[in-house]
């Protein structure tokens, strides 16, 4: 009440001031005084200790969970952080910016009273962000048309809509054999040194619908957008992803977080919450079709056992708290499709599994969560095919209800299951090889050796820049089928073959 006295003071004196003290004067001086709400935010100055990327606080009134805390250093420096932990007066703070620099005894802490909320606008597309939401493009701050919780708002599973649309990715190996379904949620499960910056590159480059239904608003360019978070990556990938999406002319429907390596450890834990609000935004608001690229979801994880560390709690696998599954679900989950809107938001993760390691908890509790994955494998990047997945650990688990007849091609599942069945058999076919040599393999065998050669050479491996379309890849698939007699593709029905495996048979797309 102080301080509404002293504006209205303020006013008072300077509607005195003013020659002939009109009403319009006097109108302009309710109008500041009115409505005055004065809310008052408390200081404080009692940082007990600093610990990781925590602080401590002590004396604190009525610290609230999750509430947001803005800390001004000595030298004026301004961060944020969040509070993660109560204990009576004490409150723990995770800063996001880190804690270097902060000083116990000078270093003022305001809480808030709110939980962390970000400003999401459609201008945001266009834009480069920080780790912590700031503009780093140069220009101006967002224009918000509404400011968003990051941790989303829970959706009624009553609501969701199954996805059962296939995203044509271009790329064989993922669209004949692990086909994704708008709305789907795909990680890429990947090692240090391959190429899976280049294949989320090609698929956003070249994803489209398959087949264009009548409920779905796809007729425009504008209705396709792209949110890219990158988590701890260096400068070189943030630059390759920024120039390809310039060189695609995508630009313009791209909003990228940029955490890099250099910037603070914690930032990375609110980074792909950052990306999945806007998203949401985007797809549930402004009725976007997004896809959302979160990478490197292992520095994310790397973060999140910082943290844990930090509060000393009790460690899990390798380290890792227990609580990281139900953590990493908290993201994935925010994909998907909502009934009564048009949007949709796909996702595809990029994890770097340690030392090459599928049962690391990072990818092997992704693996849980997702819904399938694509297994970038090193053994065939060494052998220069690209791009290098290995189809036998990929899988898609939507793929059943995005395929087919009306969908893409009726045949699409038979040849698919057919492909896996001889792949498979072709390296059990080069072990024994290895074991017994060519000569004592039976000429069966010779077919599937063949098969597996020119599997990898014709279908999987492709141009960074070749864009196959759905019916291309099942062509091809068909091409590779004929090198077995019709009598030894044992998992394609009669009636399928008859119509498919000629030579001649002109497949009606």
């Amino acid at each position: 009440m102080a301080a509404l006295r002293a504006i209205r003071g303020m006013v008072n004196g300077a509607v005195s001031e003013l020659t002939g003290g009109g009403g319009a004067a006097r109108e302009q001086a309710a109008a500041v005084t009115r409505d005055y709400l004065s809310q008052p935010r408390l200081t404080y100055k009692t940082v007990s200790g600093v610990n990781g990327p925590l602080v401590i606080l002590d004396q604190v009134k009525f610290p609230r969970y999750a509430e947001i805390v803005h800390l001004t250093l000595p030298d004026g420096t301004k961060r944020s952080g969040q509070v993660l932990e109560v204990s009576g007066t004490k409150a723990v703070v995770q800063v996001f910016e880190g804690t270097s620099g902060i000083d116990a005894k000078k270093t003022s802490c305001e809480f808030t009273g709110d939980i962390l909320r970000t400003p999401v606008s459609e201008d945001m597309l266009g834009r480069v962000f920080n780790g912590s939401g700031k503009p780093i493009d140069r220009g101006p701050m967002v224009l918000a048309e509404d400011y968003l919780d990051i941790m989303g708002q829970p959706i009624n599973p009553q609501c969701r809509i199954y996805p059962e649309e296939m995203i044509q990715t271009g790329i064989s190996a993922i669209d004949g054999m692990n086909s994704i379904a708008r709305g789907q949620k795909i990680p890429i499960f990947s090692a240090a040194g391959l190429p899976h910056n280049e294949i989320a590159a090609q698929i956003c480059r070249q994803a489209g619908l398959v087949k264009k239904s009548k409920d779905v608003m796809d007729y425009s360019e504008d209705n396709f957008a792209i949110v890219f978070a990158a988590m701890g990556v260096n400068m070189e990938t943030a630059r390759f992803f920024k120039s390809d999406f310039e060189e695609n002319g995508s630009m313009d429907n791209v909003c990228l977080f940029l955490n890099l390596a250099n910037d603070p450890t914690i930032e990375r834990i609110i980074t792909p919450r950052l990306a999945l609000t806007t998203a949401e935004f985007l797809a549930y608001q402004c009725e976007k079709h997004v896809l959302v690229i979160l990478t490197d979801m292992s520095s994310y994880a790397e973060a999140l056992r910082e943290v844990s560390a930090a509060r000393e709690e009790v460690p899990g696998r390798r380290g890792f708290p227990g609580y990281m599954y139900t953590d990493l679900a908290t993201i994935y989950e925010r994909a998907g499709r909502v009934e009564g809107r048009n949007g949709s938001i796909t996702q595809i993760p990029i994890l770097t599994m340690p030392n090459d390691d599928i049962t690391h908890p990072i990818p092997d509790l992704t693996g849980y969560i997702t819904e399938g994955q694509i297994y970038v494998d090193r053994q065939l990047h060494n052998r220069q095919i690209y791009p290098p997945i290995n189809v036998l650990p990929s899988l898609s688990r939507l793929m059943k209800s995005a395929i087919g007849e009306g969908m893409t091609r009726k045949d699409h599942a038979d040849v698919s299951n057919q492909l896996y069945a001889c792949y498979a058999i072709g390296k059990d076919v080069q072990a024994m090889k290895a074991v017994v040599g060519e000569e004592a393999l039976t000429s069966d065998d010779l077919l599937y050796l063949e098969f597996l050669q020119k599997f990898e050479k014709n279908f999987i491996a492709q141009g960074p820049y070749e864009n196959r379309t759905v019916y291309e890849t099942l062509d091809i698939g068909w091409q590779l089928l004929r090198i077995f007699p019709k009598e030894m593709l044992k998992r394609i029905p009669q009636t399928t073959l008859t119509e498919f495996y000629p030579r001649d048979s002109t497949a009606k797309h």
